[in-house]
This record gives structure tokens, sequence and C-alpha cells, in this order.
């Protein structure tokens, strides 16, 4: 049995790579990026089975079926909400929610054993249809503050006093306007579900900035864009590359 893991974040994937080789299932390459997977798949034989992010570093992951027609049975990875993942049971789409237990995944990796005899053909799954539902899922309540924990005490914090979101040292952390920092028990990745995508954009892999903290924008090396915030200035915030026509369109 062939597998590949296509996941955004390279820590996330060598970690459910060890959690694969726990039941006995070998990885035999890791993608990371809509691109890289495009120009993979293109050239290559196809896996019998695909661990599949939904959101990838340039894109959404449905942008591969769109360029290949790929002949493996896929298990998605995602950490999107309940509501959205209705969408993959009404296309019998297996997917595993994150941080994914290990119990799921081998149970998802069995069903996929045992239905074996059905992926010998190209998938033919509605995507538009399940892309539509990520990205315009109605009534979705996004957060609007934060708690956090001062020493024995707690204090919460509004969406609109928060400067940017940034990661460090294995931390997540809220830089506010009175230029304090907090650390959150979440990630980046689970933020970028939580905030409302019209205020809020995750940049880079390491910051999550919103519109209104925005003082400047200045040109980069290797066709980045250099941002400059109100009060942070602990490192340089920079879009990255894959980033940057997105974010363009962003702030209109």
């Amino acid at each position: 049995m062939t597998t590949i893991i296509i996941e955004d974040e390279k820590p996330a994937a060598r970690l459910l790579q060890r959690k694969l080789e726990k039941i006995d299932v070998k990885v035999d390459i890791m993608l990371h990026s809509v691109e890289e997977s495009i120009a993979w798949f293109s050239t290559n034989k196809h896996p019998d089975l695909i661990f599949l992010d939904i959101q990838l570093s340039d894109g959404l992951s449905f942008e591969i079926f769109e360029k290949v027609a790929i002949k493996s049975a896929i298990i998605f990875t995602t950490a999107y909400d309940e509501y959205a993942l209705r969408a993959f049971k009404l296309n019998s789409i297996d997917y595993l929610l994150k941080p994914i237990d290990e119990d799921d995944l081998e149970i998802a990796v069995s069903k996929f054993k045992t239905n074996l005899p059905k992926y010998e053909t190209a998938l033919q799954l509605d995507f538009e249809q399940i892309k539509m539902m990520l990205q315009n899922p109605f009534e979705k309540n996004f957060k609007t503050r934060f708690t956090v924990k001062i020493g024995q005490q707690l204090k919460v914090i509004l969406t609109e006093e928060i400067e940017c979101f940034f990661s460090e040292n294995k931390g997540t952390y809220i830089h506010t306007f009175d230029n304090r920092n907090y650390l959150i028990d979440s990630t980046l990745e689970i933020l970028e579900q939580d905030l409302d995508s019209k205020n809020f954009f995750r940049i880079s892999r390491k910051f999550i900035i919103p519109l209104k903290s925005i003082k400047e924008i200045v040109m980069y090396s290797n066709s980045r864009l250099k941002v400059i915030l109100p009060t942070y200035k602990e490192d340089e915030v920079i879009v990255s590359r894959e980033k940057v026509q997105e974010f363009k369109n962003w702030i209109g």
C-alpha cells in the first residue's frame, strides 16, 4: 500500500506520519502545497491512499483536482467546523478532525483497506460543491473575545484590542495595541477558523493580523511585503511570497 501525506505544516505532517507508523502504515512521500502536489501527481504513479489537508500554503487542496484526475482514496484532515463537514458526509468522503485521534486514524485506515476495490477508478466527486460549502459556511459564529490567564487571574481581550497573533517557540500569543503579549491555548491554524476572514488574515506561518492594525506596507526582498504595525517590534512582520496576491486582494 502506497501512502502520501499532503499537509501544509511540516511538523503536523511528521506527527501524522508517526501515528501512521504505529499502525504499520508507511508514508512514502510528504507534500506541502497545491503547486508541489500538482507537479508530483503529473509525473508519478498515484498512491493507494492520500491524507489531504484542506488548507495548504498556496490555496485549498481542491485546486489539485482541477488540474489532475486523482486515482487514489482520500482521507481529508481538517480543523473546519461541524457545518462544513456536512459536505464530506454528503459526498461520502472520509475525514479526520484535527487534532487527529489515533483510534479514529486506525478506524479510517481499516475502512480504506476494506473498501480498496472501490478506489481503482478516478475520483468522481463534486469538489466544487464542497469548496463552496467550506468557503461560505452560513451562520458561523466567529470569536469576538479571548480569555487569557495572568497568574491566578483571568483577563478578557476583545478582538478589537488585538494588534496581531504570532507564534514563537511552539507557543501562540496575542499582541495588543497597548504593546502587551499574552500566551493563549490555541494555534494559528485553529485561529484561522475562529476569526472572521474579512477582518483577519494569516500572512505567514508566524503571523495573523487584523486589517485595522496595518500602519504601513512596504516592498520587501524576494517579492514579499513587509507590514508595519503600531507597536509590535519584536520581529519583522512579513507577508510570505505565496500569500502576497491573496493579501492584496484581502486589503482591497
